[in-house]
């Protein structure tokens, strides 16, 4: 282990609760290692531990981030995407090829999205003469984290949406039977509902979307609709 992560093994160590560790475990379906720490006090010990450390640096950052990705439990992935978020705007160019390193190794849900919004998103905005041509090579390879990253990038994007991007990756998913992907397909639609209800009503009208895409896309609306 990298020398900069050992004081983060102590503090995780020593603040490790097996029962919740054990029903955090079950909860990702078996895939993952915890050590039990819930998420409010796991932020408030990656805040002392930066006090202290400080963040890893832009030479070391692609070791740590390997490194934390490679160890067992899920505290480490978690770690060290917050750390990313806080570097995101600074980021080089190059720091894409990261991130679909850890989009595709222990791909699940609950790291996949945070990279696509907070990482993946933030970076397209600094560098948009990426967003096509990483997006479509994305989109080809047929793996569906990145699919999904494809789709979900834009989530914080309001007004910025480029809704000719989405509709083309909407359309070249639409049919699949992959839950993940439909799922997303009506997440972005709902976020960007927040954004034009009416633009995203129409589409979805005039969609032959899965019936879990059309509730999702639409369930802002008929929230908001319904107080």
């Amino acid at each position: 282990m990298h020398p900069y992560l050992n004081p983060l093994l102590e503090l995780f160590q020593k603040n490790a609760n097996p029962e919740i560790a054990f029903y955090a475990k079950k909860y990702m379906k078996g895939q993952y290692e915890y050590f039990g720490i819930k998420s409010q006090e796991r932020r408030d010990l990656k805040k002392e531990f930066l006090q202290k450390y400080g963040l890893p640096g832009p030479e070391m950052l692609p070791l740590i981030t390997k490194e934390c990705w490679d160890l067992p439990q899920r505290e480490y992935q978690y770690f060290i995407m917050e750390v990313q978020e806080r570097l995101a705007k600074k980021a080089e160019k190059e720091r894409i090829d990261l991130y679909e390193f850890m989009i595709l190794k222990k791909s699940w849900w609950d790291t996949v999205d945070y990279i696509a919004s907070n990482l993946v998103g933030v970076h397209f905005q600094k560098y948009p003469d990426l967003i096509y041509p990483v997006t479509e090579k994305w989109m080809a390879t047929g793996n569906m984290w990145l699919q999904r990253t494809s789709l979900l990038f834009q989530l914080k994007y309001k007004k910025k949406t480029d809704v000719t991007l989405m509709t083309n990756y909407i359309q070249r998913l639409q049919g699949s039977k992959e839950f993940f992907i439909n799922k997303a397909i009506g997440w972005i639609l709902r976020e960007y509902s927040k954004t034009d209800s009416d633009w995203v009503r129409h589409y979805v009208e005039k969609q032959s979307l899965a019936p879990l895409s059309r509730r999702e896309a639409l369930k802002w609306m008929e929230r908001k609709n319904n107080k």
